[in-house]
């Protein structure tokens, strides 16, 4: 991409401090999350014409998507592989690989109501009463550092929420004095829960005598020869320094990024330019897919207090639309989403659909302009529902359409509110793409196999997660086909001559 003067300017800004770099499109959408020990050299790199031969394919359609870029400047590379973690999950990047999983970062949990308190590690967070300690970038260093604390302070490493005198038996921290033991009583539970509380103040970050203690202990074995001895304490050292080293903790970040990284701010702001009567906590988006007229369907997604709430999505396969009419398909979705809810809500003992009730969302939006909004207030007119704000979005320059209002509202792309819905657009957008891929599929592969004589589904099914298609199926040989379940060397040879037959037809037709 060119690099403007707005790229030149907010470069020359950036500090050469450690942090987090996001990379955005033309439409603000994130489409990379990085890290950085040093932020302009990093992020400059990106901008550098020379570097261009070196660049791989993905590493060249990035930077040729790149419109503009924020950075969020940390204290430490912990905090910045946190945050990149944070974010990675937050905004799924399309080009990020990493974090993109389930998986969280370490965290050390002490749970004070269970009668004898135990130290492990869980990857979540839950609110259940218990002390969490981190996240910590580092699993090995936590690790050790739980091991040390366990010496230190005396305390069970046995799995069992209740140990008794039958565990003792066969209790190895208690037989080894690293346990004070008081399943059998060796001093009493309330003396045991002050050697846990110590412990917890201890991973709050009050351990600088506990550094003092093994540098001086380090500095004794390195004296008296004993090099393993000083070795095994430098590396505990280095892995309490690094466990309880202050960092700052992202489950609610307490900074002003122009991405939508605090979601409770962007709701309100996107109340105060709409003029809503009250915050959307919950908003449902509209799209529609369809190709010629062809599998057109729709999708809803819902998002809570900001962010995605899959359990509410719904996709739609149109009934009574022909041809390609997104109005009237729009029209057909709304209608059936609000018919079924007021029929559910009517049926129980809930308030009127007038009133902020769970179920009725707080917002709709509509991705589209004037016509696709006009056709789904339309419906919502005639099911007595036209109370709930709505509004369209259109694409292309991301203007927001309300209803009775001729022009357009337009405000920053740096607003929290416009990337919230954004990202509730591109998210309807993508649900409804994926469920009509999946139609399209669908027919390909009946279209065709579901005339070769005795396949059934499992088969079918079978010879399209090998293939992926019916295209390449059409290019495997028969040793390629037999291989798949199901099929033995006469079916494949009778599905190959099939095949070839139906090449054949199609070429002299």
């Amino acid at each position: 991409m060119p690099v403007t003067d707005h790229i030149r300017d907010k470069l020359s800004r950036v500090s050469h401090k450690p942090g987090v770099y996001l990379m955005k499109d033309r439409f603000g959408t994130v489409i990379y999350v990085g890290k950085a020990r040093d932020l302009r050299r990093r992020v400059s790199q990106y901008f550098q014409t020379s570097r261009r031969r070196g660049w791989d394919l993905k590493l060249a359609a990035l930077v040729e998507a790149i419109h503009d870029f924020d950075i969020h400047q940390v204290r430490s590379d912990a905090e910045a592989m946190l945050l990149e973690g944070k974010l990675i999950k937050e905004f799924k990047p399309r080009y990020n690989v990493s974090f993109r999983d389930d998986k969280n970062f370490l965290l050390i949990k002490a749970n004070l109501n269970d009668p004898i308190p135990r130290f492990t590690l869980t990857r979540l967070k839950i609110e259940d009463g218990a002390r969490y300690f981190g996240p910590f970038p580092s699993g090995s260093a936590v690790r050790r550092t739980l091991n040390l604390v366990r010496q230190k302070f005396s305390l069970r490493g046995c799995h069992p929420l209740t140990p008794t005198a039958a565990d003792y038996k066969h209790c190895l921290y208690a037989h080894l004095k690293v346990c004070t033991a008081p399943c059998i009583g060796n001093i009493t539970l309330e003396q045991y829960r002050a050697q846990v509380t110590a412990a917890c103040d201890f991973l709050d970050g009050e351990c600088d005598g506990m550094l003092s203690e093994l540098e001086a202990e380090m500095k004794k074995a390195a004296a008296a020869q004993e090099f393993e001895r000083a070795a095994k304490l430098r590396d505990f050292i280095e892995a309490l320094r690094h466990t309880s080293r202050k960092t700052e903790k992202f489950e609610r970040i307490p900074y002003s990024l122009p991405t939508a990284i605090i979601p409770s701010r962007d709701i309100e702001e996107l109340a105060r330019l709409l003029g809503l009567p009250r915050r959307p906590g919950r908003i449902e988006g509209f799209d529609i897919s369809n190709i010629s007229g062809t599998f057109a369907v729709a999708s809803l997604v819902s998002f809570k207090e900001g962010r995605p709430d899959r359990a509410s999505y719904r996709r739609f396969r149109m009934k009574s639309v022909e041809g390609q009419d997104d109005f009237a398909c729009m029209a057909e979705t709304v209608r059936r989403r609000y018919t079924r809810l007021r029929r559910e809500v009517e049926s129980s003992d809930a308030s009127p659909p007038d009133q902020p009730i769970a179920g009725f969302p707080d917002l709709i939006l509509i991705d589209g302009g004037k016509g696709q909004l006009n056709a789904a207030c339309a419906e919502l007119a005639k099911l007595r529902l036209a109370h709930i704000p709505i509004i369209g979005l259109a694409k292309e320059f991301e203007e927001i359409y309300r209803p009775g209002e001729k022009e357009p509202l337009r405000i920053s792309h740096e607003s929290g509110a416009l990337k919230l819905l954004q990202r509730v657009r591109d998210e309807s957008h993508r649900f409804a793409n994926t469920y009509n891929a999946q139609l399209r599929l669908k027919k390909i592969s009946e279209s065709l196999l579901d005339e070769f004589p005795g396949i059934g589904e499992a088969r079918k099914t079978a010879l399209l997660k090998k293939f992926g298609s019916v295209h390449r199926l059409r290019l495997a040989t028969v040793e390629q086909i037999a291989e798949v379940s199901g099929f033995g060397g006469k079916a494949a040879a009778e599905l190959r001559s099939f095949l070839d037959a139906r090449r054949e037809a199609s070429v002299t037709s």
